[in-house]
């Protein structure tokens, strides 16, 4: 199986399963919570076919990747890409985070700068601030995070089994959405690590990336769903975009979080003409 090792200030010897098809400019796709690199699949034909090289990863804690008990920061998670990233010796990538995966590429671009990359993308991402605090007035209330926690510790095979319909708009989208697909998502989550679960609760929920995306410096492009019960729009994109100094934002019509399946073709399409686009 594709592992790299990589040297973390947690651990001496972090082994992080990888994937990587294709050849041309890198493409990083970092999944969202809970699930692993796998989520990603409806995006990497089209990316590959448009002459890309796709590498998607499973986060620490996730998937087939090592699964230490602590690290579940952001702080750690970003410097995770960026042993990833010096592993590959990859030069100018795009980096692409889903959900949780666009506080990856906050952290990162905000702790290592944007030097070494091309672009980056921020798909129905948690960015800039999920809490709500006196400074967050919009943001959700902390007892949601609370919440998910006690499920996870609780029974954290329940907890996934509804968040997946909620994940997907299952009530509004089941015509077209197979039950087949929704157990492909309960089983994502099955090889995580509860502990890693947990944490990366308070991880994406309650990391301010403000100043992180202030200080990008790279073409960013925002995509989500106006219907997205997860992320919803006002609380991320909307303000996400009014942060990042070069942004292109699109936002899609009836899309829930999950959009990279419900509206694959239309996700592809601005994926890659965002990219042919960059000088």
């Amino acid at each position: 199986m594709p592992h790299i090792s990589i040297a973390t200030a947690d651990t001496d010897n972090l082994s992080l399963y990888y994937e990587d098809y294709g050849a041309g400019q890198p493409i990083i796709l970092i999944h969202g919570w809970p699930l692993t690199h796998r989520a990603w699949e409806p995006q990497f034909g089209a990316l590959v076919s448009a002459g890309y090289r796709v590498i998607a990863y499973d986060r620490r804690g996730f998937g087939a990747s090592d699964k230490p008990w602590e690290g579940y920061d952001y702080g750690t998670l970003a410097e995770d890409l960026h042993g990833l990233i010096t592993a590959l010796h990859l030069e100018k990538p795009v980096i692409a985070g889903f959900s949780m995966g666009g506080g990856e590429v906050a952290r990162y671009i905000g702790t290592y700068g944007t030097d070494n990359l091309k672009a980056a993308m921020l798909i129905s991402a948690v960015t800039p601030y999920m809490e709500q605090t006196e400074d967050n007035p919009n943001g959700a209330p902390a007892e949601i995070f609370d919440g998910m926690r006690n499920a996870v510790l609780n029974d954290r095979y329940g907890f996934i089994a509804e968040w997946r319909k909620n994940f997907m708009n299952y009530g509004d989208n089941k015509e077209t959405i197979s039950q087949e697909l929704i157990d492909f998502l309960w089983q994502l989550s099955l090889p995580a690590l509860p502990k890693a679960m947990h944490d990366c609760i308070t991880a994406f929920g309650s990391t301010d990336f403000r100043d992180d995306l202030k200080k990008s410096t790279l073409p960013v492009l925002l995509v989500h769903g106006d219907s997205d019960n997860i992320c919803p729009a006002e609380i991320c994109a909307d303000r996400a975009a009014e942060l990042l100094p070069d942004a292109t934002y699109e936002k899609l019509k009836d899309a829930p979080h999950g959009l990279n399946i419900t509206h694959r073709d239309e996700l592809n399409n601005l994926m890659i003409d965002f990219i042919q686009k960059l000088a």
